[in-house]
């Protein structure tokens, strides 16, 4: 019924305007031969124009959503018809085709005709029609800060999205010049001209429509927008906009994220496709927060299979439906596997054979893994130790391990047995049988990873405060999750084994500021409304990071972000017998004894023991390891 009631409507639509064209072609005073003439046209002209219509598919269009797109569909269709029409003029002359004039007149009435239907049919839906129009709801004035392409496509959506209830009424950017207007909305200068009471523009709301301004600037113009009292709101980031997950109209309160983030990592991606795509690629500790995020991005350059490792299952759960809701079921196998359940690993491996693992799997709180050292050997250490094996075993291309920088100089049980899981990694880059190319990637704090600062902050704003800072002058690097993966990914293509990666990380941010920033962003003040106490830093914390170990030269990549740690690796023999003297005291030493067991293989190692610690002494030397095979059973046996 549809189609049949479209059908004659533009039948009768597309009668017309040929009718139309006729007209003007002779000034309205048609002859009586070409009004025959239009009769014998009409007969086959108006079913072809339909039937190429219906071709291309106008007819499955919405009619009432029309976009540029759509409109350049159409005028194609318009074209290739006047052009078919054309051609039937050529061949067979005026007895039953229209004259060239005509042919262009309805060539261009046609197109407008129909264009003007659907933008009528649309405006009539977005101001009467939909369900979402609240003509009670009263409408918000909104400045929108960034006059580029963004902020002209957010103040098109809520101009024509008016049951948003936000009426754009001006526009802020630092280098469009004053007097200009986007779609009729006027620009009145740099963001600053907000603290002008004298501008009269009773702003309700403003909204921040810059997706890759840098960060600084954005503190300055949070800044603005507290000291001029107005309430504000960003649009999503450059990433999700990129891939279309949300629209500009999709507006979300500024985050920290925002503000210490950095600009774009500029990637090759045309390499990272070439590593992955149609290769069954490996993550470990998939549901986690690197995990997850290796997920997005490594699913989004098109894997032959996407093996997603994870032990927890409501951990892997979550991002194995985000993926699903995507269209990217058939590229993903979650597999609920432990790292250090070797039969488990091996039947995964020996099944699938992936010729890319990046390995993320990992205990990373310092606090928890200070108080239990043998769980941070045993998964840190041991559980890598089998995943590159097996990747070596079975003839994988790459293993990425994802470190830290709490692994240089560590001060702690988790940065020591990260630096532990490098050394190993590094270690079977000397065999000489592999094909493998190991390498890890060490960054900073990744912001609103579980257990970081970010959500403890805002757990603890949100309870009223106090905001806890372990001390005034501790710093920390910090980068995003997205980054973060970025330079995995980045430094998985180009690395060429045997190489320690890390980003260049900028500057290091005080954890005190950090915390007055997510409390001013909640709209609070610090230290009156929530108030930031000092509890001292606690075991294994340092006052700030360090970028390099002594002895670790660093050369530059190809990649301007990208700075390469060379050293020496020792001989994968002589880390297999520090695995075993590990491994042969794992069960039966305290937790001080596998500290200062851990500092006899890593001297930059600077554990804190308890105060009886010192008199104690390491455990006895284990019996020398002899073979590979040994190893792996005292291993297996922790």
């Amino acid at each position: 019924m549809r189609y049949a009631v479209l059908l004659c409507t533009y039948a009768f639509a597309l009668s017309f305007t040929l009718g139309l064209s006729y007209q003007v072609r002779f000034d309205f005073d048609v002859p009586p031969d070409f009004d025959r003439n239009f009769l014998r046209v009409l007969v086959w002209m108006i079913p072809l124009k339909l039937a190429l219509l219906m071709l291309f598919g106008h007819f499955r269009d919405s009619l009432s959503y029309v976009s540029m797109p759509d409109v350049a569909r159409l005028f194609g269709v318009c074209a290739l018809s006047s052009f078919l029409v054309g051609l039937m003029n050529l061949f067979v002359g005026l007895g039953w085709a229209p004259p060239r004039g005509v042919i262009l007149s309805d060539l261009m009435l046609s197109f407008f005709a129909i264009t003007l239907g659907r933008m009528s049919l649309r405006w009539i839906r977005e101001h009467f029609l939909t369900s979402k129009n609240r003509k009670s709801r009263r409408t918000r004035r909104v400045g929108i800060i960034g006059a580029g392409d963004t902020g002209a496509q957010l103040c098109r959506d809520l101009q024509s999205k008016r049951w948003l209830g936000l009426k754009p009424v001006a526009f802020f950017d630092d280098t469009r010049h004053t007097k200009t207007r986007l779609h009729g909305v006027s620009l009145w200068g740099p963001p600053e001209n907000l603290l002008d009471r004298r501008k009269g523009l009773a702003l309700d709301e403003v909204i921040i429509a810059m997706p890759s301004a840098p960060p600084q600037r954005l503190r300055e113009i949070v800044h603005i927008l507290q000291e001029a009292k107005l309430p504000f709101r960003t649009i999503p980031a450059m990433s999700q906009l990129a891939t279309g997950a949300v629209s500009v109209s999709s507006l979300r309160p500024v985050q920290i994220e925002d503000l210490l983030g950095r600009a774009e990592i500029e990637i090759d991606g045309e390499h990272i496709r070439e590593m992955i795509a149609g290769q069954v690629v490996m993550v470990t500790g998939a549901g986690g927060s690197i995990g997850s995020e290796l997920c997005r991005q490594i699913s989004s350059y098109g894997p032959k299979m996407l093996l997603m490792v994870e032990r927890s299952e409501p951990s892997l759960f979550p991002i194995e439906q985000e993926l699903v809701e995507v269209g990217r079921k058939h590229l993903l196998t979650p597999l609920i596997a432990d790292i250090l359940d070797r039969p488990r690993m091996e039947a995964i491996f020996q099944q699938y054979r992936p010729a890319a693992v990046f390995h993320a799997a990992a205990h990373k709180h310092v606090p928890l893994m200070e108080a239990q050292p043998r769980e941070a050997i045993r998964n840190n250490v041991f559980g890598t130790t089998q995943v590159a094996d097996l990747a070596h075993r079975y003839g994988a291309r790459r293993f990425v391990l994802v470190s830290t920088d709490k692994a240089i100089n560590p001060t702690n049980v988790m940065g020591a047995t990260k630096r532990m899981a490098e050394i190993r990694v590094q270690a079977m880059q000397t065999r000489p049988d592999t094909t493998t190319q190991f390498m890890a990637v060490r960054f900073g704090n990744v912001l609103g990873s579980s257990g970081s600062v970010v959500p403890t902050f805002a757990r603890q704003i949100a309870a009223g405060g106090p905001v806890k800072v372990t001390h005034p002058d501790v710093t920390r690097y910090f980068m995003t999750i997205p980054e973060a993966v970025t330079l995995v990914l980045q430094a998985a293509a180009q690395g060429c084994g045997g190489d320690i990666f890390v980003l260049d990380m900028g500057q290091p941010v005080k954890i005190v500021d950090l915390a007055r920033q997510m409390i001013e962003l909640s709209g609070l003040k610090p230290d009156h409304d929530v108030r930031i106490e000092f509890t001292g830093l606690r075991p294994g914390e340092k006052l700030f990071e360090e970028l390099s170990h002594s002895g670790e030269n660093i050369a530059q990549t190809e990649h301007s972000k990208i700075m390469r740690f060379i050293s020496d690796p020792i001989e994968d023999r002589e880390a297999e017998l520090i695995l075993a003297e590990l491994a042969a005291h794992a069960d039966t030493a305290t937790p001080e004894e596998l500290k200062i067991l851990l500092k006899k293989f890593l001297p930059e190692y600077r554990p804190q023991l308890a105060p009886s610690a010192p008199a104690a002494s390491a455990p006895a030397p284990a019996a020398p390891a002899p073979a590979s095979p040994v190893l792996k059973a005292q291993v297996a046996s922790v």
